[in-house]
């Protein structure tokens, strides 16, 4: 599979915030691509013409490779570090995530960039600076627009492991204030979206206390319109803060607690029995003979599979999101995994679901926008134009 392209766009930004005169530009939107590493299935975003972050919608700070010195450090007292140390990840050890107090008496601000891949932290200075990102008319890349004292966190060489080769860090899309998302919207509304627009249907992006990361209300889902049988509040939050239904750009399939998708894999067996069955594939726990499925102008003719959400709308995933095609096999596997009993959350939507979608995440009136899947309307997330339209 190559790479493919996709839009992060992001809503008005502060004028102050800009390079060059903008006063007389009919748009003023932001647009860079994200490509999709083939080997990692992780996603990064291009900013100042070059440099690729790994995308992460639920951290709360972004993070890149800094020399032996930051080159802007942020003071202990400046409150960007306050934002920032109410963030500190578990991973890091307590004993190493102390400010440091300099011999002139300065004091350089200590937070702790997170690899979510790895699981890894390596305590690091706060710092600042200068990102680019294109203009656009909704066609083409339009102009550059330079994004002054942006936050972020150094980090070291060893918190890039099991990272796309050549990546330069993290980008954080969180609701945190020191995000990617927050900075570059800053004095304005908070919104950005990945992929193509379209018609969209809404559904509240539910906060979890003490957390930046993004959920939906979740109530069922159906299989061919059939709804299968859950027990009570299978995907709520308990008395605890576990369980509820989290969306990710790190987890390539959707991770489903064990109770739930056993249930589902049974109802898409069931739905599926006529196909007949090829030794399964890891991680997937149901593989089928793709071309018994049959196709259509889409992909394969897979039942469809619809998230039943809190406010009452349906979000559906056909073939193209729900079964994954293995390469030089005739093989298609339900693309839904396993995350066992005691599973953190009721199910963690993965990046495949996501997939050809336009997802709007509007941070201000705290929802997320979706559309049906791009396909339907002849086009997909590839075929925005990168080429420069000046």
């Amino acid at each position: 599979m190559h790479p493919f392209p996709l839009l992060f766009l992001i809503a008005i930004l502060l004028f102050s915030f800009i390079s060059h005169q903008v006063s007389a530009l009919s748009y003023q939107t932001l647009v860079a691509p994200i490509i999709k590493d083939p080997k990692t299935s992780l996603y990064t975003i291009t900013l100042n013409s070059g440099e690729k972050y790994v995308i992460d919608i639920n951290a709360p700070l972004s993070w890149r490779l800094c020399q032996k010195n930051p080159p802007s450090p942020v003071s202990c007292s400046a409150p960007q570090c306050t934002k920032a140390r109410s963030f500190l990840s578990r991973m890091c050890p307590p004993a190493n995530i102390n400010n440091i107090w300099l011999k002139n008496g300065h004091c350089h601000c200590i937070v702790t960039p997170v690899n979510s891949v790895a699981k890894s932290c390596v305590p690091e200075r706060l710092s600042y600076g200068n990102f680019n990102l294109n203009w656009t008319n909704g066609k083409n890349p339009t102009g550059i627009a330079k994004l002054n004292k942006i936050y972020y966190s150094c980090a070291s060489k060893t918190l890039f492991k099991s990272l796309p080769l050549g990546v330069s860090g993290f980008a954080a899309l969180s609701r945190a204030p020191l995000s990617f998302s927050s900075q570059f919207t800053r004095g304005m509304t908070k919104k950005f979206a990945i992929c193509l627009p379209s018609v969209l249907s809404y559904t509240p992006l539910l906060k979890k206390p003490n957390s930046v990361e993004y959920y939906i209300g979740l109530k069922g889902i159906s299989i061919n319109g059939k709804a299968s049988k859950f027990s009570p509040n299978a995907f709520a939050f308990d008395s605890h803060g576990n369980g509820g239904v989290k969306l990710s750009t790190l987890v390539p399939y959707t991770i489903q607690r064990s109770d739930i998708y056993k249930i589902l894999l049974n109802d898409f067996s069931n739905a599926t029995k006529s196909i007949p069955r090829v030794k399964n594939v890891s991680p997937f726990g149901l593989c089928l003979k793709a071309s018994a499925l049959g196709w259509n102008l889409w992909n394969l003719m897979a039942p469809t599979i619809e998230f039943n959400l809190g406010n009452g709308v349906t979000w559906r995933l056909y073939g193209p999101n729900s079964m994954k095609q293995i390469i030089g096999a005739d093989v298609a596997c339900l693309a839904f995994v396993d995350g066992g009993k005691t599973a953190k959350e009721a199910a963690v939507i993965g990046s495949y679901q996501m997939e050809n979608h336009f997802l709007e995440f509007d941070l201000t009136a705290s929802r997320l926008g979706f559309s049906p899947i791009l396909f339907s309307y002849r086009t997909s997330c590839a075929n925005f134009n990168f080429t420069s339209g000046i």
